[in-house]
């Protein structure tokens, strides 16, 4: 991977007016990561939403499914992202983006040939080998085309990949299933991807590290940043681990309701795949869309008079999240709980814009991609790893005494972490309010 060239020095415009307005190349930047990040999220959503025929073709079990998609998956995912997060620091971000986004896609292919659970599991696992390589630079390249006072919402515009991913993993995987088969959407999202990582290459050109931060002075271009001085930096900071902890907590739920929702609707509910093509796509596409861009807005608006929204906001929306959960667990038909998730949906993902936000604002541009990606370590182990696989084993332990509604016994035992979530998150609201910025030069 070639070296990132820098200049030494700011522009005089970019020194007087860091807020100034995104130039079209930040906007090209960011549809050619937002499209990958769409493809991240279909692919990963496809394991949910063909969960049944899946299992009915390969005879896997709950606990089986729930390590699919929660532990094989997060233990490359997460652990894999900090040495991708400190080579993407030091080298071509654009480069390792596209590298890895070649990888996931080869390997979601392979996903839609697996003749066994032991192939289909290894196909995973490489899936998460490369989709660790996705988010962290995304995050560090868009925070380096868009100034400060835009980061907000254009890092909630990015994270509006995964309810549209979701969202259009749910309706293409259940079309191809109910008219082909299971295997055929595999085949056909991976085959996407492999012409995106193209694409991404030629188009995308490698931004200034820093180039936009607020700076009083001309700058001398940062020195790369040192692998164990990130790690200390990120794990000896209560507030880091105060935002990671949190989002993880909140993942907890959405993972391990996400991964199980759509098995849960059809077993449990009576949905046919067709009617989660329609309306289950719906509640998620616009639930998560409206969490995740709206919470990116009120971020950058609540932001500039207290640092301390960054902890509010996520506490108060999941306070109010937890009786719509609890509505579309409990509900005795499909359109009630659906009626029921989709508040619970955008109010479950106002945390995301927020973390993100506040890590790639207070950390050194140096340490920006790495920093992203031991957020996503912290947050992703606990919620897309422990998350699915609890709840996967959850509804295995209680099929003998609730063989009708193991499921939704399971999903009722993630309310706690809901607790958790917003107990976390207030104290990160309390740390907020007295903390220096934490990359700050001396």
């Amino acid at each position: 991977m070639g070296e990132l060239d820098m200049a030494s020095t700011i522009t005089p415009s970019t020194a007087l007016n860091p807020d100034r307005t995104p130039d079209r190349r930040a906007w090209v930047a960011l549809a050619c990561l937002w499209f990958i990040y769409v493809l991240n999220f279909l692919d990963r959503q496809l394991l949910s939403i063909l969960a049944k025929p899946i299992q009915d073709t390969l005879h896997i079990t709950d606990s089986q499914l729930g390590l699919l998609g929660g532990l094989y998956f997060a233990a490359f995912y997460c652990f894999i992202a900090i040495p991708v997060g400190w080579l993407a620091d030091r080298t071509n971000r654009v480069t390792v983006l596209a590298v890895a986004c070649g990888i996931w896609s080869a390997a979601t292919m392979a996903c839609g040939v697996a003749g066994s659970y032991g192939a289909f599991a290894v196909a995973r696992m490489t899936v998460g080998f490369g989709e660790a390589g996705g988010v962290p630079p995304s995050y560090a390249i868009i925070t380096d085309y868009f100034p400060p006072g835009r980061r907000g919402r254009a890092l909630g515009l990015y994270n509006l990949g995964p309810p549209v991913g979701a969202a259009l993993g749910i309706a293409f995987g259940a079309s191809m299933a109910a008219a082909f088969s299971w295997r055929d959407a595999f085949l056909i999202t991976g085959a996407v991807g492999v012409v995106a990582a193209l694409v991404l290459k030629f188009l995308v050109r490698e931004p200034e590290r820093g180039g936009l931060d607020h700076h009083p002075t001309p700058r001398v271009a940062p020195a790369r940043a040192g692998f164990g001085d990130t790690l200390r930096m990120f794990f000896s900071h209560p507030l880091l681990l105060l935002v990671s902890l949190g989002s993880g907590a909140t993942q907890f739920v959405t993972y391990g309701l996400g991964n199980f929702a759509t098995l849960f609707l059809m077993r449990e509910k009576g949905m046919t795949l067709g009617e989660v093509a329609v309306w289950y796509a719906v509640v998620v596409g616009v639930g998560m869309s409206v969490g995740i861009f709206g919470s990116g807005w009120l971020i950058d608006r609540f932001t500039r008079h207290s640092k301390r929204a960054y902890g509010l906001a996520p506490a108060i929306a999941l306070v109010l999240a937890v009786p719509c959960y609890l509505g579309f667990v409990a509900a005795p038909h499909w359109p009630v709980a659906l009626a029921c998730l989709l508040p619970a949906m955008c109010l479950n993902h106002v945390y995301l814009s927020s973390a993100v936000t506040l890590v790639q604002n207070e950390v050194r541009p140096n340490q920006r991609v790495m920093s992203g990606a031991l957020l996503l370590l912290v947050m992703n182990f606990i919620g897309l790893g422990l998350g699915p696989t609890y709840v996967g084993a959850a509804s295995d332990f209680f099929r003998a005494a609730h063989p009708d509604n193991s499921l939704q016994v399971a999903l009722f035992t993630l309310v706690p972490f809901y607790g958790l979530a917003i107990g976390l998150f207030l104290l990160l609201a309390r740390a907020l309010g007295k903390a220096p910025k934490i990359g700050a030069a001396p």
